[in-house]
């Protein structure tokens, strides 16, 4: 549900503020097995997940396995979570990705093996 927030004062108006953080769309994969991205090499980020600089991510580097999975699981669609992630390396860096409190949520409920990784 949610977080509603009534507007600080200097507003005129006591309208509820929905947060975009409550309601952007995030997508999860019904199945863990169904990732299957490379688990090494060198992933380079399409423009439509990643718009910042240096869109190639070494995968035996975990810094920039961070950078892909945090992008991937924020700005993808499921087709692209997909054919980006690899389920064996998301499970081994989930506990070190940060992400939206919602996000992180949806991928935990929905795959209780990320969890027990933490």
């Amino acid at each position: 549900m949610p977080t509603i927030k009534r507007r600080s004062s200097g507003h005129q108006s006591s309208e509820p503020r929905v947060l975009i953080q409550d309601v952007i769309p995030y997508e999860v994969p019904e199945r863990l097995e169904d990732l299957h991205g490379p688990a090494e090499g060198i992933l380079t980020l399409p423009l439509r997940i990643y718009w910042g600089p240096r869109a190639e991510c070494d995968l035996g580097e975990p810094e920039d396995v961070i950078k892909a999975y945090q992008a991937i699981l924020r700005e993808a669609a499921r087709q692209d979570q997909e054919e980006l992630l690899n389920a064996a390396l998301l499970v081994r860096m989930w506990s070190q990705l940060t992400l939206p409190v919602r996000c992180r949520d949806l991928w935990a409920n929905r795959f209780p093996q990320l969890g027990r990784q933490a």
